[in-house]
């Protein structure tokens, strides 16, 4: 039987307070996991970049035992535990190692997250760095390619522009996906 409190786990938290929350985990000596982005923002007189969550209104969070998953509620800000129906949103080890690597590999820009499930596209398969093996969904815009890619545990999407020499294009057979290199 599975244990439903140890492993990453997706705390729902306070809109804005994902830094503050994060901080205040690690203080407490939660293993807590941020995964944040630098985006420029524009205004009429001026341009700022801001370092904003990936994922906004979620912080992940290693849980090693049951008291340390009921004690992480007890923080200022945190509401819950993310959950579809009656399971808790847990992601594996290799889920939060892909997204950090992805974070820091070199040629990726403009990444952000998408809710919903991206439109017909090309199916594609990431065939450099750390990402090596991911399959996603491509859509092409202004010459540079945006891709897709799905992060089953979350429900969620990661949006990024990827170099075209980054993707191996695939097709469909029958149930199994093939790679054409």
């Amino acid at each position: 039987m599975k244990n439903t409190y140890s492993g990453w786990h997706v705390l729902y938290v306070k809109h804005q307070h994902e830094k503050k929350i994060h901080a205040m985990l690690e203080e407490y000596e939660f293993d807590s996991f941020l995964p944040t982005v630098t985006t420029l923002r524009q205004w009429s007189d001026r341009k700022k970049k801001l370092i904003k969550p990936l994922f906004p209104s979620y912080v992940f969070l290693n849980v090693r035992s049951k008291k340390e998953f009921h004690k992480a509620l007890t923080v200022k800000g945190v509401f819950k535990y993310l959950q579809f129906g009656k399971e808790y949103a847990t992601l594996r080890n290799t889920e939060i190692d892909r997204i950090k690597r992805f974070l820091n590999l070199e040629g990726i820009s403009e990444v952000a997250t998408v809710s919903h499930i991206p439109g017909k596209g090309d199916l594609m398969t990431i065939n450099y760095g750390p990402l090596n093996g991911l399959d996603c969904e491509v859509i092409k815009t202004n010459n540079r390619n945006k891709v897709f890619v799905r992060i089953e545990s979350l429900r969620r999407n990661i949006t990024a522009i990827v170099p075209n020499h980054f993707l191996t294009k695939r097709f469909s057979m029958g149930k199994k996906n093939y790679s054409m290199v």
